[in-house]
């Protein structure tokens, strides 16, 4: 089985949180699913369950290779410097880091409102980046960005290999295999 969700902002990638903060279980009742992969608590997106061992190592383990793609926006305006580090490389503090691809892209069209709302500066602006990776470290894309000055307002994973959250609100998800 594998069920593509829409992980909502403030949403732990896990079933049960000690402190009360909202987790998978409050969008998904599926029994005996797991999370192939994380997405961050302060991130959104598509976020894989799948019951599958195989199925989740195959799309999670770093040596997969799977592409997962990430629409960022950024503080700031990214030149074409800044997005050609980001796939040249980054040294973060656990070691170098790049991207397979980045690059500048309008506000996606479909996107849902996020709440609460990026702060908004008047004197900042704010734009969009689609970046490509084959790993996932821990908060991989917001320490590249800021690595290259562009500090990340708000982070979306789009895709993890053929599964997109095309279609998907916040909360819903939907069975795929």
């Amino acid at each position: 089985m594998l069920i593509l969700l829409n992980k909502p902002f403030k949403v732990l990638s896990q079933f049960r949180d000690a402190d009360g903060r909202a987790t998978l279980g409050d969008y998904v009742d599926v029994p005996g699913v797991y999370p192939a992969g994380r997405l961050d608590f302060d991130s959104e997106g598509l976020l894989l369950l799948t019951d599958d061992g195989p199925l989740q190592a195959r799309i999670s383990q770093p040596q997969s290779r799977t592409r997962k793609t990430y629409w960022a926006q950024v503080e700031g305006t990214p030149s074409q410097d800044q997005l050609d580090l980001l796939v040249s490389g980054v040294t973060l503090k656990d070691g170098p880091a790049r991207a397979v691809s980045a690059r500048p892209i309008e506000e996606p069209a479909d996107l849902w409102p996020r709440d609460p709302p990026i702060r908004y500066r008047a004197s900042i602006p704010a734009n969009w980046i689609e970046i490509v990776l084959t790993e996932g470290r821990n908060r991989q894309v917001r320490r590249m960005t800021a690595a290259v000055g562009l500090p990340t307002l708000r982070l979306i994973r789009y895709s993890s290999g053929d599964w997109t959250v095309d279609g998907l609100r916040p909360g819903t998800w939907k069975q795929v295999l």
